[in-house]
């Protein structure tokens, strides 16, 4: 898809000749597609943007869309895509603010009076136009992924949070399924917890975890080994009849790790650990001074 430098030339030249003309009457195309969902200021600002950066690309000579001399408008194309995807708008409305220019070139070139330099023109002008659309829609879907893809991230972050329950105790809640990308978010956050608090111990409450599988108790078990070592001990509660009952099944052994059926139950038990370090500390110090 390309014109030739004389077609580019010809382009360029409707684009300064007739320059307020378009922009307004772009504009308005745009703008009855969009339904009021933009301020008329917001997008003759954006149409008028667009139309200097074609102008310049189509000035560099031979029109072309990956060249040096498009680089601005590769880069206003790309900010539209990226600015439409995050205030919601859908692929199609963002690609129809530049397939709008057919349009008002429609308008400005007397097309029907037969002319065939100037249907020329207004085909070559099409075909320059065609193309800005489909890279534009191809980034507005490339930026909506990235969009997608950093609302997970932040989605997965907020449903994994560390709370500190007691002094020396942190726990996890965890809800819903936990895997491999989720357990790796969760054995992260627990450490870094532990490590701004220096709790030394854990709770990873899986009460809201619909089922234990394998690969489910692989990861809690890999996050308790790597809770201790920071130093830290761990203790999973949750543990429903059900739960258990497929623990068993499956033949899993959670070995010496602490493990309740509430997070209550959890709680008081490193509270009383903790409780017992103190007494053992407190001990050993009074008998140290006594000798």
């Amino acid at each position: 898809m390309g014109i030739t430098a004389d077609e580019s030339s010809r382009f360029a030249a409707v684009l300064e000749t007739h320059s307020e003309r378009l922009v307004e009457r772009w504009t308005e195309v745009v703008a009855a597609s969009l339904r009021g969902r933009m301020t008329q200021t917001e997008l003759r600002q954006q149409v008028r943007e667009l139309h200097r950066a074609l102008r310049s690309a189509l000035d560099d000579g031979r029109f072309d869309l990956s060249a040096e001399g498009s680089a601005a408008l590769r880069s206003t194309l790309v900010e539209m895509s990226r600015s439409r995807a995050q205030q919601g708008f859908t692929a199609s409305e963002t690609a129809v603010s530049v397939f709008s220019l057919k349009s008002a070139l429609l308008d400005v070139l007397d097309v029907h009076a037969g002319d065939k330099q100037t249907l020329a023109d207004y085909v070559a002008a099409s075909a320059v136009v065609d193309e800005l659309g489909l890279f534009t829609f191809e980034r507005y879907a490339r930026s909506r992924e990235e969009l997608l893809s950093e609302q997970a991230e932040q989605l997965l972050e907020l449903s994994t949070p560390v709370v500190k329950l007691w002094e020396g105790v942190v726990a996890i809640p965890l809800v819903g399924t936990l895997d491999s990308a989720r357990a790796q978010v969760v054995m992260e956050r627990l450490l870094q917890t532990l490590v701004d608090t220096g709790s030394p111990y854990a709770i990873i409450d899986i009460t809201g975890v619909p089922a234990v599988d394998t690969q489910v108790a692989q990861h809690i078990l890999k996050t308790v080994v790597a809770a201790r070592l920071m130093g830290a001990e761990c203790i999973v509660s949750g543990i429903r009849p059900q739960i258990a009952q497929t623990i068993v099944a499956l033949g899993i052994e959670f070995g010496d790790i602490a493990t309740k059926a509430t997070l209550a139950d959890a709680l008081r038990h490193a509270l009383r650990m903790i409780e017992q370090s103190r007494r053992s500390n407190g001990s050993g110090t009074a008998g140290t001074r006594g000798a």
